[in-house]
C-alpha cells in the first residue's frame, strides 16, 4: 500500500490541551493518512495560517484558553468551512445541542474510541 502525497493526504487541526490525548489522537490520524498540526490551545491554533487550510477540526471542548464552541465560531468568522468534531469528557444535551447548532457534525465522549472518531471523520 503505498501512502498518498501529503497535497493528496486529507488535514487535521486537532486542538486537545492533555498532552497524552493529542497525542495518542495524532499519532492514530497520521497512521490512517491524515496530515496533523496539533496544538494545545485555541490561540496557537488560530495564529497557525495552516489552520485555515485544515479539512477536518478535531477539538476538545475544555481548552485552557476558551473552549471548542468559542474555537470553532472563530474559525468560521475567518472562512473556515471544514467538518468539524467536538471532544469531552462530560457530554450532556444542551453541549450536544450547542455543538451541532454551531457545526460540529458529532461530540464524541473522552475516553476517545479510535472506530468513532474514525467514523465521525468519514473513515
Amino acid at each position: 500500500m503505498t501512502m498518498p502525497s501529503p497535497a493528496e493526504r486529507p488535514s487535521v487541526l486537532l486542538v486537545e490541551d492533555d498532552d497524552g490525548v493529542r497525542r495518542s489522537t495524532q499519532l492514530l490520524l497520521h497512521g490512517r493518512g491524515y496530515l496533523v498540526r496539533a496544538h494545545s490551545v485555541a490561540t496557537a491554533s488560530l495564529a497557525d495560517p495552516a489552520s485555515l487550510r485544515a479539512d477536518y477540526l478535531v477539538a476538545d471542548y475544555c481548552l485552557p484558553d476558551g473552549d471548542g464552541i468559542a474555537l470553532l465560531r472563530d474559525l468560521h468568522a475567518r472562512g473556515w468551512r471544514g467538518h468539524a468534531v467536538l471532544m469531552t469528557g462530560y457530554p450532556n444535551p444542551s453541549l450536544r445541542a450547542e455543538a451541532m447548532a454551531i457545526g460540529y457534525a458529532a461530540l464524541l465522549e473522552k475516553p476517545l474510541r479510535t472506530h468513532e472518531l474514525l467514523g465521525a471523520l468519514g473513515d
